[in-house]
């Protein structure tokens, strides 16, 4: 039983390990794209597409790694996850389409970013487990 349960932690510590790297990787190659066109390259198109479809291939791996590591934790641990992936869902789509439709309706007098859509998505999902995690502790 020990056996098995120290092969446990350490599959879920060699996954956790590996969702860090790859998320390093998504934002590193997500900054060559955002800070490349105009510090590095010159504002190649060529060079840009490329970039762009390495994050994406990145970004997606990214997510099978995620997946991998939902699915090698505890019970307890993957309904703390899922429920904050759920209220994050619910909470992104909710205030994106309100902050759209202020935008669009010119009642706010700046352009509604991607940018602060990902912020509030990352303070929903780091509120959410902190909260998940206190529940059940």
């Amino acid at each position: 039983m020990k056996a098995k349960q120290n092969n446990w932690r350490s599959e879920l510590k060699k996954n956790t390990n590996a969702l860090a790297v790859w998320t390093f990787l998504w934002v590193f190659t997500l900054a060559f794209v955002a800070f490349g066109p105009k510090f590095i390259w010159n504002e190649n198109k060529i060079i840009t597409i490329v970039m762009i479809i390495i994050n994406a291939l990145v970004g997606f791996g990214m997510i099978l790694i995620n997946r991998k590591h939902l699915n090698s934790q505890d019970p307890l641990q993957r309904k703390i996850s899922m429920d904050a992936m759920a209220i994050t869902l619910g909470i992104t789509l909710i205030v994106g389409i309100s902050y759209s439709m202020l935008d669009t309706t010119n009642l706010i007098s700046f352009n509604a970013e991607i940018s602060h859509l990902v912020f509030v998505m990352g303070i929903t999902y780091l509120v959410a487990m902190l909260i998940g995690n206190a529940r059940y502790k």
